[in-house]
C-alpha cells in the first residue's frame, strides 16, 4: 500500500529530526537547539520543494489537507483542529516567553567569580589554592610534560573542538549556533587572565554551575566531570596554555 504525500513528508521530516537528536540522546553531545531548528527550516523546504516539483505531486501533497478544510463531512475533525492549533501555538510562545529574555551584554559577566570553594569527583576542591597537579612535570620531566599536552591535545579534538574551534578561536562547527558563543583561548583576554583552576572549575562544572551572575544561564558548555577523568581534564588545561602561548596567572604572583 502506497503513502499518501503528506504521509511520507511527515515521517521524512520526522526521521531527520530523530537523527539530529541522536547524538544528544546516546552520546551525550547534543547539537545545539538553534542549530537543529536551522536545519529543520532547511529540510522541511527541501523536501518541500522535492514533492512539489510537479502540479500532480502538489495535488497529491496538499489534498488531504484542503480536504479537511472544505470537505463538508469532515466538520467535526476540521473544528477540533482549528481549536487544538492555537492551544499548541500558545503553549509553545508560553515557554518561550517563561524563559525570559537576555540582559543586555554589558550586565553579563565573561569571568564570572568561582565559588570559594567546589565538589567533584567524589570530593571537595579549594579553588583559592588549587593547582595543576601536572603542571610541575614542565620544569622537572619535560619530555613527560610534552606527553602530558599532547594527550590533552587528543582530548581536546575528541571532545571540545567542535565548539571552540580547532585553531582554539571559538569559532567550531556549532559556535554560530551558541548563545553565549564559546569564548576564544587564544589572545591575553581569556585564559591568559585566568588560573588554571578557574579553568578547572569552568570545564568541571560547564555551563549548569554558572553563578547567577554568569547568566543568561543557556551556556552550552556540558558538565564534563561526567565524561572526564580528573587528571584529562588537567591534560586538557595544559594543552590550552601550551597551544595559544599563554601563562596560567599564578596566586603567589597575585600577592
Amino acid at each position: 500500500m502506497r503513502l499518501p504525500k503528506l504521509a511520507q513528508f511527515i515521517i521524512i521530516v520526522g526521521v531527520i529530526y530523530g537523527l539530529l537528536k541522536t547524538p544528544g540522546i546516546f552520546l551525550g553531545k547534543p547539537i545545539p537547539e538553534s542549530l537543529i531548528f536551522m536545519y529543520m527550516v532547511l529540510i522541511v523546504a527541501t523536501v518541500l520543494l522535492v514533492m512539489t516539483s510537479t502540479d500532480e505531486s502538489t495535488e497529491e501533497l496538499f489534498r488531504p489537507i484542503r480536504a479537511l478544510v472544505e470537505d463538508p463531512k469532515k466538520a467535526f475533525v476540521r473544528n477540533i483542529v482549528f481549536a487544538v492549533t492555537p492551544l499548541i501555538a500558545g503553549y509553545i510562545a508560553y515557554g518561550l516567553a517563561s524563559r525570559g529574555g537576555e540582559p543586555p551584554a554589558e550586565l553579563r559577566s565573561i569571568h564570572p567569580a568561582p565559588p570559594s570553594r567546589m565538589s567533584a569527583y567524589g570530593r571537595p576542591y579549594d579553588i583559592a589554592t588549587l593547582e595543576n597537579p601536572l603542571r610541575r612535570t614542565e620544569k622537572e620531566d619535560a619530555e613527560l610534560f610534552r606527553s602530558y599536552v599532547a594527550e590533552g591535545a587528543e582530548i581536546y579534538f575528541k571532545n571540545c573542538f567542535f565548539c571552540h574551534g580547532d585553531k582554539l578561536d571559538g569559532r567550531g562547527h556549532y559556535a554560530h549556533g551558541l548563545s553565549p558563543r564559546p569564548l576564544p583561548f587564544k589572545g591575553k583576554d581569556t585564559i591568559a587572565q585566568l588560573s588554571e583552576s578557574y579553568v578547572f572549575w569552568r570545564v568541571v562544572k560547564g555551563g549548569p554551575g554558572l553563578p547567577a551572575e554568569g547568566g543568561p544561564a543557556n551556556s552550552s558548555m556540558p558538565a564534563w566531570e561526567g565524561k572526564l577523568t580528573e587528571e584529562e581534564v588537567w591534560k586538557v588545561i595544559l594543552f590550552l596554555y601550551d597551544f595559544t602561548g599563554n601563562r596560567p596567572r599564578e596566586w603567589a604572583r597575585e600577592k
